[in-house]
């Protein structure tokens, strides 16, 4: 996705995090630390450092990343025929150290999905460690009746805050001298 605003990492490192939300988190702040904790995880010196997390919200309620058929079939209900938040948050450490946020909230509004359509969908795989259970860049896409926001947000990187987090931190001046890990 990086690719597209002309962004190409040099390095691409795994944030291992525990990613299980704190006692009464909302779905928004779970995001934004979890951002913040990957890219603090895996920031190295003279690098801009650039992490993102996804988080499906259904009012109060985070919907993981579905680990089992059971996970996916269970989102997929509560979402069925709701409309719901996708809180995608980056955090970019510069090279000096210092950290900058962006939070996307974008509003997903599913259709109501049948017993065949969740069976369809189940079947593809693709929910496979997707938060909220779909991928809205595959046949999920078939779901979505309306979006407000961010269609990159929901797919995992929102592109325009990016963008706009590389520009403020000088990343696109200096690139050609430092590194995105």
């Amino acid at each position: 996705m990086l690719a597209q605003i002309g962004v190409i990492p040099d390095r691409v490192s795994a944030a291992d995090i525990d990613e299980t939300p704190r006692a009464a988190e909302l779905p928004r702040l779970h995001a934004i630390r979890l951002a913040a904790e990957k890219a603090a995880r895996v920031a190295e010196p003279g690098c801009f450092t650039l992490a993102a997390d996804t988080v499906v919200g259904v009012g109060r309620r985070i919907l993981g990343k579905a680990a089992s058929e059971a996970d996916a079939r269970a989102c997929l209900k509560l979402l069925s025929g709701r409309r719901h938040h996708v809180f995608t948050a980056v955090t970019l450490i510069a090279p000096d150290g210092g950290a900058s946020h962006r939070l996307s909230d974008s509003q997903v509004v599913f259709a109501r999905l049948t017993p065949g359509q969740i069976d369809a969908y189940v079947a593809t795989g693709e929910w496979a460690g997707k938060a909220g259970g779909y991928a809205i860049q595959g046949r999920a896409a078939a779901f979505v009746r309306a979006l407000h926001g961010s269609y990159s947000g929901v797919v995992g990187l929102p592109l325009f805050e990016t963008a706009q987090l590389l520009t403020g931190r000088g990343y696109f001046s200096a690139r050609a001298d430092t590194a995105l890990c």
